[in-house]
Formats: C-alpha cells, sequence, structure tokens
C-alpha cells in the first residue's frame, strides 16, 4: 500500500515538476545575471535623475518595462546564436542548445516580452523610453547578434552601445529627456564593456575560434588582447572620474571609485604581465563587481546629505 501511495505521489507530482522546470528553463533564456546588472544600472540612472524621489509609479513601470525589454533581448540573442552555442563549452547548457525549448517557444517568448515592454512603455511612462528601449533591444539582439559579432573583431566595442544604454533609460523614465550627464553614464558603461569582455574573451579564446567568431584574441593574439584591456581600462579609469569633475558626484564617489579604478588597473596589468587563464577568470568577476559598485557609489554621493540628515536627527533623538 505504501509502495502504490508513493507512486501515486510522484505521478500527481509529475506535471507540476515539469512545469516547474519548464519555467525555469524560460527563465534562463532571459539571462537573469546580465539583466539583473542592466536593471541595477536602470534604477541608479533613475535616481540620479532627479533631486528628489522617484516615483514609485515610475520606479515600477520604468524598471519592468526596461527589464522585460532586456530579457527579450537575451532571448533573441541566444536563438540567433543557438547553433553555436551548442558548440561553446560555456553555452551549450542553455535551453535551446541542450532541446529543452525549440526556437519557436523562445521566440513566441521574446514576443511576448518585447510587446509587453513596449506597451508599459509608452502607455505609462513615455515615448522617448519606448523608443530607446526598442532601438537598444534590436541594437543587441540583431545589429549586434546578426552582423557585429562576426564581422569584425571591436565587435564588443561598437555592439556595446546597446548594452551601455540602461542608465539612459532610466534617466529618460523620469525626465523625458537625454542630458549630458545620463550620456556620462552611458560612456562610463560603454567604455567599461571592451575589458570586461575581452577579459573573457581570452580565456575563451578556442570557443570562440572554433565557431568561427572573430573575438579580439582570435584574430590579433591573447598579448594584443592583453594591452588592449590595460588601455581600455586606463580610459574608463579617467571617464569614471568625469562625474565628479562634472559635479554630478561628489568626494564621496571619488575615493570609491579611485579604490575601484586602483584594482581594476591592478588586474588588467597584472594580467599583460603574466597571463594565466585564472587571472583573465578573475579579471572578468571584478569587472561586474567593479561597475556594480561604481554604480551603487554614484546612488549613495548622490542621496549622502539627506542620509547624513537622518543620521543626525536619529542620534539627537537618542541624546
Amino acid at each position: 500500500m505504501k509502495s502504490d501511495v508513493s507512486t501515486d505521489s510522484k505521478l500527481q507530482a509529475t506535471p507540476i515538476a515539469r512545469f516547474a522546470e519548464q519555467l525555469r528553463e524560460y527563465y534562463a533564456l532571459t539571462k537573469p545575471r546580465v539583466v539583473g546588472l542592466i536593471i541595477f544600472t536602470a534604477v541608479v540612472g533613475m535616481f540620479l535623475s532627479t533631486t528628489g524621489m522617484v516615483g514609485i509609479d515610475i520606479l515600477v513601470l520604468g524598471t519592468l518595462g526596461i527589464g522585460l525589454a532586456a530579457a527579450s533581448g537575451a532571448a533573441m540573442n541566444q536563438i540567433l546564436d543557438r547553433d553555436a552555442d551548442s558548440v561553446m563549452k560555456r553555452t551549450r547548457n542553455r535551453p535551446l542548445p541542450k532541446g529543452n525549448l525549440n526556437a519557436l517557444q523562445a521566440m513566441v517568448f521574446a514576443c511576448i516580452l518585447s510587446m509587453a515592454s513596449m506597451l508599459i512603455l509608452a502607455v505609462f511612462v513615455n515615448t522617448l523610453t519606448a523608443v530607446l528601449t526598442f532601438a537598444s533591444m534590436i541594437g543587441y539582439a540583431v545589429i549586434y547578434t546578426v552582423f557585429l559579432k562576426r564581422a569584425t573583431p571591436q565587435n564588443i566595442v561598437i555592439g556595446g552601445a546597446a548594452g551601455a544604454m540602461p542608465p539612459v533609460l532610466g534617466w529618460t523614465a523620469v525626465t523625458g529627456e537625454v542630458t549630458s550627464d545620463a550620456l556620462l553614464l552611458f560612456l562610463i558603461i560603454f567604455c567599461w564593456t571592451p575589458p570586461h569582455f575581452w577579459a573573457l574573451a581570452l580565456y575563451r579564446e578556442k570557443d570562440y575560434a572554433n565557431v568561427g567568431i572573430p573575438m579580439l584574441p582570435v584574430t590579433h593574439g591573447r598579448r594584443f588582447t592583453q594591452l588592449y584591456i590595460v588601455c581600455y581600462t586606463l580610459l574608463l579609469a579617467a571617464v569614471s572620474i568625469m562625474p565628479f569633475a562634472t559635479h554630478m558626484s561628489g568626494w564621496l564617489y571619488l575615493v570609491g571609485a579611485l579604490v575601484l579604478n586602483g584594482i581594476f588597473i591592478g588586474y588588467a596589468i597584472a594580467l599583460y604581465r603574466r597571463y594565466s587563464d585564472l587571472l583573465a577568470r578573475k579579471t572578468f568577476i571584478y569587472s561586474i563587481q567593479y561597475l556594480a559598485w561604481l554604480f551603487a557609489l554614484m546612488l549613495v554621493d548622490h542621496y549622502r546629505e539627506p542620509m547624513a540628515n537622518i543620521a543626525i536627527s536619529i542620534v539627537n533623538f537618542f541624546a
């Protein structure tokens, strides 16, 4: 009897388990870690665009619209790259190469996300944000994936423009306009993208060579790529100080940015002097942490005075 009950329970749980597994595959199709960083920089862009607080409606709907578009672009990227993904070690376990989802299912899912994103942004946020978000999505999912990725070793430099848009989208969601400060946030991510991605390309060089994608290490060699990482990291350091120079951010941000840049430059130089796959991987991982901490610093610095006043009030209350 116990055996029969156990078997019946497993049979009843199977549809639920399959549905849960299917949801996990669709979730993986959106590249959640990448989208998470995109959403974070977009939200920071929202808060940096105003001296006060962001309205809860814009914060929720703007973030949702931008996030759905990013997820849709990620899904489209996996659809178009599914053949190459099935060969590369880094991507062969994605939903499409493994056969857990087919291209039609993925395309329907991507289109639903895209339409939902455009509806939310156009109706509840503003037209400019909807247009720029759509252009960014097409720039990444189509222009970069289909054309640039296989056309030039500078693919990630040119294609990085689409990936640098999230803070601008957050900014326009609140203000309805693109300003010089918003473009400065764009420039920081634009300069960050090449050293970030080339660090990955270094220890995945064979993967890219096997599928014929002309990443810089494949076309110009490891040493040349290592030098370019140093150059772009130095350029990034200079650009990341500009928010302080333009009075967009204050001393707190400057000190934190100098520390973060010092560590990043240290990784880049170490990578140039004594290459190893492990060091390239560590550089890649740090680059993600770098961007997250840099934007977090901007946010904290932006609200440092209100936060200080609240702290003083709390201290006075208990004094």
